[in-house]
Protein backbone atom coordinates (compact mmCIF):
# COMPACT_ATOMS: atom_id res chain seq x y z
CA UNK A 1 0.00 0.00 0.00
CA UNK A 2 1.19 3.05 -1.16
CA UNK A 3 2.51 5.56 2.12
CA UNK A 4 3.86 8.24 0.35
CA UNK A 5 0.82 11.26 -0.44
CA UNK A 6 0.93 13.03 -3.72
CA UNK A 7 0.02 16.41 -3.88
CA UNK A 8 -0.46 18.96 -6.45
CA UNK A 9 -0.03 22.31 -6.45
CA UNK A 10 -1.57 25.21 -8.76
CA UNK A 11 0.11 28.31 -9.16
CA UNK A 12 3.42 27.01 -8.00
CA UNK A 13 5.80 28.69 -9.46
CA UNK A 14 6.13 31.61 -6.52
CA UNK A 15 4.23 33.23 -3.50
CA UNK A 16 2.16 31.09 -1.52
CA UNK A 17 2.13 27.33 -4.06
CA UNK A 18 6.00 27.63 -4.84
CA UNK A 19 6.16 27.94 -0.87
CA UNK A 20 4.23 25.10 -0.40
CA UNK A 21 5.64 23.45 -2.56
CA UNK A 22 8.88 23.49 -0.66
CA UNK A 23 7.43 22.73 2.38
CA UNK A 24 5.54 19.81 1.33
CA UNK A 25 8.54 18.55 -0.42
CA UNK A 26 10.75 19.11 2.55
CA UNK A 27 8.80 16.75 4.46
CA UNK A 28 8.75 13.96 1.31
CA UNK A 29 5.35 14.73 -0.08
CA UNK A 30 5.58 14.36 -3.86
CA UNK A 31 4.80 17.09 -5.88
CA UNK A 32 3.10 17.99 -9.05
CA UNK A 33 4.02 21.39 -9.67
CA UNK A 34 1.68 23.39 -12.15
CA UNK A 35 2.42 26.72 -13.35
CA UNK A 36 1.97 28.62 -17.21
CA UNK A 37 5.62 29.69 -16.47
CA UNK A 38 7.60 26.86 -17.75
CA UNK A 39 11.29 27.92 -16.50
CA UNK A 40 10.25 28.55 -13.31
CA UNK A 41 8.49 25.23 -13.22
CA UNK A 42 11.72 23.69 -14.31
CA UNK A 43 13.65 25.70 -11.62
CA UNK A 44 11.54 24.52 -9.08
CA UNK A 45 11.92 21.30 -10.10
CA UNK A 46 15.37 21.40 -9.92
CA UNK A 47 15.50 22.71 -6.48
CA UNK A 48 13.47 20.32 -4.84
CA UNK A 49 13.98 16.95 -6.85
CA UNK A 50 16.82 16.24 -4.22
CA UNK A 51 14.25 16.34 -1.50
CA UNK A 52 11.37 14.15 -2.94
CA UNK A 53 9.61 13.38 -6.97
CA UNK A 54 8.55 15.67 -8.61
CA UNK A 55 6.79 16.17 -11.85
CA UNK A 56 5.59 19.26 -13.78
CA UNK A 57 2.65 20.44 -15.47
CA UNK A 58 2.91 23.60 -17.80
CA UNK A 59 -0.52 24.73 -18.20
CA UNK A 60 -2.97 27.85 -18.23
CA UNK A 61 -6.29 26.93 -15.67
CA UNK A 62 -7.97 28.82 -17.30
CA UNK A 63 -7.75 26.65 -20.75
CA UNK A 64 -10.43 23.72 -19.44
CA UNK A 65 -8.60 21.85 -22.55
CA UNK A 66 -5.32 21.85 -21.36
CA UNK A 67 -6.50 20.85 -18.24
CA UNK A 68 -8.15 18.19 -18.43
CA UNK A 69 -5.52 16.58 -20.85
CA UNK A 70 -2.21 17.63 -18.68
CA UNK A 71 -4.49 16.05 -15.40
CA UNK A 72 -5.03 13.20 -17.76
CA UNK A 73 -1.25 12.76 -18.77
CA UNK A 74 0.00 12.11 -15.31
CA UNK A 75 2.21 9.30 -15.13
CA UNK A 76 1.05 5.93 -13.22
CA UNK A 77 3.28 7.12 -9.76
CA UNK A 78 1.70 10.52 -9.82
CA UNK A 79 -1.75 9.45 -10.66
CA UNK A 80 -3.15 9.07 -7.43
CA UNK A 81 -3.39 12.57 -6.03
CA UNK A 82 -3.86 12.76 -1.81
CA UNK A 83 -3.82 16.87 -1.90
CA UNK A 84 -5.48 19.40 -3.88
CA UNK A 85 -4.12 22.99 -3.09
CA UNK A 86 -6.14 24.74 -5.38
CA UNK A 87 -3.80 28.02 -5.26
CA UNK A 88 -3.61 29.65 -8.46
CA UNK A 89 -5.54 33.16 -9.04
CA UNK A 90 -4.63 36.41 -9.33
CA UNK A 91 -6.12 40.41 -9.43
CA UNK A 92 -5.92 42.81 -12.24
CA UNK A 93 -6.53 46.47 -11.68
CA UNK A 94 -8.17 48.57 -8.53
CA UNK A 95 -10.92 50.31 -10.61
CA UNK A 96 -14.38 51.26 -9.59
CA UNK A 97 -16.65 49.21 -11.04
CA UNK A 98 -17.83 51.74 -13.88
CA UNK A 99 -14.12 51.97 -14.79
CA UNK A 100 -13.04 48.39 -14.79
CA UNK A 101 -11.83 46.63 -17.79
CA UNK A 102 -13.54 43.94 -19.15
CA UNK A 103 -10.26 42.00 -19.92
CA UNK A 104 -9.14 42.50 -16.11
CA UNK A 105 -13.15 41.18 -15.48
CA UNK A 106 -12.39 38.46 -17.62
CA UNK A 107 -9.09 37.69 -16.06
CA UNK A 108 -10.27 37.49 -12.94
CA UNK A 109 -13.39 35.35 -13.07
CA UNK A 110 -11.70 32.70 -15.53
CA UNK A 111 -8.61 31.78 -12.72
CA UNK A 112 -10.28 32.43 -9.83
CA UNK A 113 -13.40 30.68 -10.66
CA UNK A 114 -13.52 28.62 -13.50
CA UNK A 115 -10.07 27.17 -13.13
CA UNK A 116 -10.35 26.70 -9.67
CA UNK A 117 -13.55 24.16 -11.19
CA UNK A 118 -11.36 22.75 -13.84
CA UNK A 119 -8.63 21.53 -11.68
CA UNK A 120 -11.38 20.58 -9.26
CA UNK A 121 -13.18 18.71 -11.71
CA UNK A 122 -10.63 17.02 -13.23
CA UNK A 123 -9.46 15.48 -9.79
CA UNK A 124 -12.54 14.96 -8.04
CA UNK A 125 -13.91 11.79 -9.59
CA UNK A 126 -10.38 10.04 -8.62
CA UNK A 127 -10.78 10.85 -5.18
CA UNK A 128 -14.34 9.53 -4.52
CA UNK A 129 -13.59 6.55 -6.23
CA UNK A 130 -10.47 5.79 -3.74
CA UNK A 131 -13.13 7.05 -0.82
CA UNK A 132 -9.94 9.66 0.06
CA UNK A 133 -8.44 12.89 -0.41
CA UNK A 134 -7.85 16.66 0.92
CA UNK A 135 -8.58 19.68 -1.06
CA UNK A 136 -7.52 23.16 0.12
CA UNK A 137 -8.66 25.95 -1.37
CA UNK A 138 -6.37 29.47 -1.45
CA UNK A 139 -9.18 32.34 -0.90
CA UNK A 140 -8.80 35.62 0.27
CA UNK A 141 -10.25 38.13 2.90
CA UNK A 142 -12.16 39.81 0.09
CA UNK A 143 -14.13 36.57 -0.40
CA UNK A 144 -15.24 37.59 3.65
CA UNK A 145 -15.75 41.33 2.75
CA UNK A 146 -15.72 43.88 -0.18
CA UNK A 147 -13.46 46.79 -0.24
CA UNK A 148 -13.89 49.86 -2.70
CA UNK A 149 -12.68 49.36 -6.14
CA UNK A 150 -12.18 45.33 -5.61
CA UNK A 151 -15.91 44.85 -7.10
CA UNK A 152 -14.87 41.86 -9.29
CA UNK A 153 -11.68 40.70 -7.59
CA UNK A 154 -14.45 40.40 -4.27
CA UNK A 155 -16.63 38.79 -6.35
CA UNK A 156 -14.20 36.57 -7.72
CA UNK A 157 -13.27 35.33 -3.94
CA UNK A 158 -16.81 35.26 -2.49
CA UNK A 159 -17.28 32.98 -5.19
CA UNK A 160 -14.43 30.89 -3.92
CA UNK A 161 -15.88 31.10 -0.72
CA UNK A 162 -19.03 29.36 -1.69
CA UNK A 163 -17.53 27.04 -4.21
CA UNK A 164 -15.67 25.75 -0.78
CA UNK A 165 -18.77 25.48 1.17
CA UNK A 166 -20.78 23.48 -1.97
CA UNK A 167 -17.56 21.26 -2.30
CA UNK A 168 -18.05 20.25 1.47
CA UNK A 169 -21.67 19.28 1.55
CA UNK A 170 -21.20 17.68 -1.46
CA UNK A 171 -18.22 15.88 -1.05
CA UNK A 172 -19.57 14.79 2.46
CA UNK A 173 -19.62 11.00 3.25
CA UNK A 174 -16.99 10.42 0.57
CA UNK A 175 -13.87 10.22 2.19
CA UNK A 176 -12.67 13.67 1.49
CA UNK A 177 -11.75 16.39 3.56
CA UNK A 178 -12.36 20.16 1.87
CA UNK A 179 -11.02 23.55 3.39
CA UNK A 180 -10.21 26.86 3.17
CA UNK A 181 -7.50 29.05 3.75
CA UNK A 182 -8.31 32.71 3.36
CA UNK A 183 -4.94 35.22 3.27
CA UNK A 184 -4.60 38.79 4.16
CA UNK A 185 -2.04 40.64 2.91
CA UNK A 186 0.44 38.45 1.90
CA UNK A 187 3.85 39.95 0.21
CA UNK A 188 4.01 38.28 -2.97
CA UNK A 189 3.95 39.11 -7.02
CA UNK A 190 0.43 39.52 -6.20
CA UNK A 191 0.32 43.79 -6.70
CA UNK A 192 2.87 43.59 -8.78
CA UNK A 193 0.31 42.06 -11.25
CA UNK A 194 -2.63 43.93 -9.56
CA UNK A 195 -0.67 46.94 -10.50
CA UNK A 196 0.32 45.55 -14.12
CA UNK A 197 3.98 45.90 -13.68
CA UNK A 198 4.17 49.08 -11.66
CA UNK A 199 6.32 47.48 -9.40
CA UNK A 200 6.41 51.06 -7.33
CA UNK A 201 2.82 51.19 -6.61
CA UNK A 202 3.41 47.56 -5.51
CA UNK A 203 5.99 48.08 -3.31
CA UNK A 204 4.32 50.24 -1.52
CA UNK A 205 1.31 47.99 -0.62
CA UNK A 206 3.46 46.18 1.81
CA UNK A 207 6.19 49.25 3.34
CA UNK A 208 5.53 50.61 6.86
CA UNK A 209 4.24 47.06 8.44
CA UNK A 210 5.03 43.68 8.43
CA UNK A 211 2.95 41.80 6.17
CA UNK A 212 2.57 37.76 6.19
CA UNK A 213 4.93 35.97 3.83
CA UNK A 214 4.17 32.88 1.78
CA UNK A 215 5.70 30.74 3.97
CA UNK A 216 3.25 32.01 7.07
CA UNK A 217 0.62 30.42 4.63
CA UNK A 218 2.38 27.10 3.56
CA UNK A 219 2.64 26.87 7.48
CA UNK A 220 -0.58 26.83 7.83
CA UNK A 221 -1.58 24.69 4.42
CA UNK A 222 0.71 22.28 6.17
CA UNK A 223 -0.87 22.16 9.63
CA UNK A 224 -4.37 21.68 8.18
CA UNK A 225 -3.47 18.72 5.82
CA UNK A 226 -1.02 16.98 8.74
CA UNK A 227 -4.58 16.93 10.91
CA UNK A 228 -5.73 13.34 12.04
CA UNK A 229 -8.15 12.41 9.30
CA UNK A 230 -10.72 12.80 11.24
CA UNK A 231 -10.24 16.71 11.82
CA UNK A 232 -11.08 18.94 9.17
CA UNK A 233 -9.99 22.85 8.58
CA UNK A 234 -13.10 23.94 6.67
CA UNK A 235 -12.51 27.66 7.23
CA UNK A 236 -9.98 29.69 8.09
CA UNK A 237 -9.47 33.15 7.66
CA UNK A 238 -5.27 34.91 8.44
CA UNK A 239 -4.33 38.24 8.57
CA UNK A 240 -1.40 39.85 10.10
CA UNK A 241 -0.89 41.36 13.08
CA UNK A 242 -1.38 45.44 11.57
CA UNK A 243 -4.06 44.49 9.67
CA UNK A 244 -7.21 44.60 11.01
CA UNK A 245 -9.39 44.57 7.38
CA UNK A 246 -9.24 44.99 3.88
CA UNK A 247 -8.62 48.82 4.13
CA UNK A 248 -7.76 49.21 8.00
CA UNK A 249 -4.18 48.49 8.06
CA UNK A 250 -1.81 49.82 10.89
CA UNK A 251 1.13 51.69 8.99
CA UNK A 252 3.93 52.98 11.11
Amino acid sequence: MRKTKIALITGATSGIGKATAQLFASHGIHVILCGRRQERLKELESQLSSMTQVHTLNFDVRNREQVLEQIESLPSPFSEIDILINNAGNAHGLDSIHEGSIDDWDAMIDINVKGLLYVSKAIIPKMIARNSGHIINIGSTAGKEVYPNGNVYCASKHAVDAINQGMRLDLNGKGIRVGAVNPGLVETEFSEVRFKGDTERAANVYRNFTPLLPSDIADIIWFAVTRPPHVNIADLTVMCLDQASSTIVNKK
